[in-house]
Formats: structure tokens, sequence, C-alpha cells
């Protein structure tokens, strides 16, 4: 049987406008291809379900079936709200055969769904396809990745050419290619993933509030055999951190710290983790000593190393994690766990 339906799930959290803006690119690319569109409100709790399904209905697009609306109770995260979509069925009772998550600030453009499904349907052993990414600037967003390592935590940190140069190997955002490519991870902006994926290694880790949650879900994938590849013949513009508001944190959030201290854990254990923060703070070190002696830029939000050593020791000495409140950000994505804020 040939593998063709898309469902392209869209999760809006307090940007009803650009949501309904995402969905139109989307419902226009979809032209042709047998699928719908999903939005879910992770639990906005301002009006923007309401506002969302005003703004569906006065353009038509309750009418056929090919796009629906849903509300998640809670905001309990951007993994949390797409298991919501991967659990969905399309209208016919049946699962889709790829799932395409979309952010509610990204804008498909012309075969970019098209480009990712066959790319999946002719490749057998990829499992999970992201996009070309760039701003409404014309700038292009790196948004493709190596897993993050001990080595790539000091490397990212100490931000010092003779350091990248001996550590290229581990270097988390990788070249842009003009061609697709195997790749760790890329970002959920624009990210289909093969039905048979999710039924095998499940979906997002719902332990994930933000950031990381793309990162594990790939690294779980590959884990059980399924590749994934960066595809630039498939085009989104992405406006970037609409939800979350992360180019404009003063400080960096205790959710931030969680999700990554967790990827670390979950993946590597409890010694690898503590290991990867240290490397961090050696690079921090490193790069200090450097704006000491040049008067390089600061380059991390206000107490960004005393907050990551603090929360560390917290968790280590087994203090209850800290839970975000209802409403804080939440993005239509999960990004690379601040390893591409661009992507976000």
């Amino acid at each position: 049987m040939t593998r063709e339906t898309v469902l392209t799930i869209i999760l809006n959290f307090r940007t009803p406008a650009m949501t309904l803006r995402a969905a139109a690119a989307a419902l226009e690319d979809m032209t042709g291809l047998p699928g719908e569109v999903l939005i879910i409100d992770n639990g906005s709790g301002d009006g923007s379900y309401e506002q969302l399904l005003e703004g569906a209905r006065t353009r038509g697009w309750l009418a056929d079936g090919r796009l629906r609306i849903e509300a998640a109770p809670h905001n309990c995260g951007f993994g949390a709200g797409m298991n919501i979509g991967f659990g969905a069925t399309l209208a016919t009772g049946a699962a889709p055969d790829f799932y395409y998550l979309l952010n509610s600030d990204a804008f498909p453009q012309k075969g970019c769904i098209r480009a990712l499904r066959d790319f999946l349907r002719d490749r057998p052993d990829a499992g999970l396809a992201g996009s070309f990414v760039q701003g409404e600037d014309g700038v292009a967003h790196c948004t493709l990745f190596r897993f993050p390592t001990i080595a790539s935590e000091f490397e990212g940190a100490a931000r010092t050419g003779v350091i990248s140069r001996v550590l290229s190997h581990a270097i988390v955002p990788l070249p842009i290619p003009d061609h697709a490519q195997r790749v760790d991870w890329t970002a959920g902006a624009s990210l289909m993933i093969r039905r048979e994926v999710i039924e095998s290694v499940g979906g997002f880790d719902e332990t994930f509030f933000l950031y990381f949650e793309e990162t594990e879900l790939c690294h779980r994938a590959a884990q059980a055999g399924w590749h994934t590849f960066y595809v630039p013949d498939s085009s989104v513009i992405h406006v970037g951190s609409a939800s979350t508001g992360m180019k404009t944190w003063p400080r960096t959030p205790e959710f931030w710290f969680e999700s990554r201290l967790h990827y670390f854990t979950s993946v590597h254990g409890r010694a690898y983790a503590a290991g990867a923060t240290l490397a961090r703070l050696a690079g921090g070190a490193v790069y200090g000593v450097r704006r000491a002696v040049s008067a390089k830029p600061r380059a991390e939000n206000a107490h960004f190393y005393g907050d990551l050593l603090r929360h560390h020791v917290k968790r280590l000495l087994g203090r209850r994690r800290a839970q975000p409140s209802p409403g804080a950000p939440q993005p239509p994505d999960s990004g690379p766990g601040s390893l591409s804020e661009e992507s976000k």
C-alpha cells in the first residue's frame, strides 16, 4: 500500500493570529496531498482557542474536514502537546502515515511538506526529516546538529578558535548543505516523522517542559535504528521566539536548566551529566578570561553559570524538580535546547 497521508500538527500558545497564518500556509502547501491539519491550543487560557475557532470558521476551513482544532486542558509543555497530536487520527479514523510538526510561527514554502513526505516515503531507513529554515529577513537559520556531548559543552562555552579547531568533531551546529544530509538531530520548527517511529520508540518525553525534547527523541530513534535527515529542498520561513520570548530573556529560566540536565542524565547517566556541567563551567571560565583581557561581549544571560551550578547541585541533593506554572512560556516547537536559539 502506498504511504501517503500526512497529519500536520501546529501547537498554539497565546499566538492565535500567527497560528492561523501558519495554518493557512500549511493548508495551501498541502493542496493535492492526502491529509489534514490539526491545531492544538496548549492550555493558553487567554481566549486563544475561541479566536482560533472563529478564525478558522470565518475562513471556511472547518467545512471540508481538512482542519480541526483541539484544546489541551493545561500547558504541560511542547512534548506533551505534540503527543496529543500523535494520538490523533485522521477524520476517516485511520492513523496518518506521517506526522508533520510545524511551529505556529513557521510558514511552509511551496512544496515544503511534499518534499519531506516524499523523502521519507522513498527512504525506508529515514525516520525523521527536517527543513531548511530561514528568517523573514532571508537569513538562514542553522537547524541541523550533532548530539551534545561533554566535549561540545566545553567547546561551545569556550568560544575560542584553537579549542574549536581541536574539538571540531564535537561542534554541535553543522554547516548548512545544499543537499540532503544525514544528521544526529534537526530542529522541530518544521519536522516530519514517520508513524512507525512513534509506534516503535514512543512520542516525546514529557519530562521536558521546553527545549531538548526533539534532541532526545532523535537520539531515541537513532538507538532504534531510525535515521534523521536534513532536507534543504523543503523550506520554511520562521519568525522565531514568538511564544517563548527567548531572545529577550533577562535570565535563563529554571525549566531550561532542568531540560538540559534531564537530557544528559536520561541519555548518558548522572556521572556523564555532571561531567557535561563541569565542562560547560570550564568553557565559560575560558571565555571569561578572554572577556577580561580583550573586552569580548557577554555570551550568556545574566547569572547563567551561577544558575547552572546551583541547579545541578540542587538536583544532586535530591531537591524537588521545579515545575513551570501553567502560564509559563511555551513554544510551538522545541528547539534545539538553546544550542540554536534561532530555531525557537
